[in-house]
């Protein structure tokens, strides 16, 4: 892979005008990585354009990119029921991925998640910056550590930091929790109270809306 191919990133793609429907046509044609390459498309972020609450997770799982819409496999359930047990409707949310594409190996007949590589999630933050820019939600929920430590810096930990109301990008308060995936991939014995640390979690996003 050329050092070309890792720097050249998304700006060049972004369109001169910013609303959601210009930015997601716009994205659709992203060539700023070479994620692409191995992605079925470009899966960008879904909701209304003022949403209060901008969700954001790491990239599209592979239910995701087959179907091109955010969360729409297993973690989407989890998040979609953590949001009503919170009193949070999911219809009023921004959603979307740090990441665009999605990247993983295969593993048999499977196609397994591959943490993107730090320079795919900088080369693919400004679609993010736009989207933030286009919704100008009150708060940004923030789920895991990729999406964390492209928000919230490098030193971000996701359980030092979960639950708690900051400063986020461009000034946004931001919450962190753990990304949903992270709910289905404990013990069985461990997952309910998983379930309810992240419900306590979304419980702290929906009083700061």
């Amino acid at each position: 892979m050329s050092s070309q191919s890792k720097t050249a990133g998304a700006e060049q793609y972004l369109p001169d005008k910013r609303d959601l429907p210009a930015l997601r046509a716009a994205a659709a044609a992203c060539r700023g990585c070479d994620l692409w390459r191995q992605a079925t498309q470009t899966v960008f972020g879904e909701g209304p354009k003022n949403a209060r609450l901008l969700a954001v997770g790491e990239q599209p799982g592979d239910r995701e990119d087959l179907a091109g819409h955010p969360f729409v496999g297993p973690a989407g359930r989890v998040l979609e029921d953590g949001y009503r047990r919170a009193g949070i409707d999911p219809t009023t949310v921004y959603t979307t991925n740090i990441v665009k594409h999605f990247k993983w190996g295969r593993r048999g007949n499977r196609r397994i998640h591959k943490t993107p590589a730090r320079w795919e999630v900088i080369a693919c933050q400004p679609w993010f910056a736009a989207e933030l820019e286009a919704v100008r939600p009150r708060l940004v929920l923030v789920l895991g550590a990729t999406a964390g430590r492209a928000l919230l810096g490098s030193g971000f930990r996701v359980n030092a930091e979960r639950g708690r109301v900051q400063p986020g990008p461009d000034g946004v308060p931001t919450l962190a929790t753990v990304h949903p995936s992270a709910i289905l991939r404990a013990r069985n014995a461990d997952r309910a109270a998983a379930m309810d640390a992240f419900v306590a979690d979304l419980e702290v996003a929906n009083r700061a809306l």
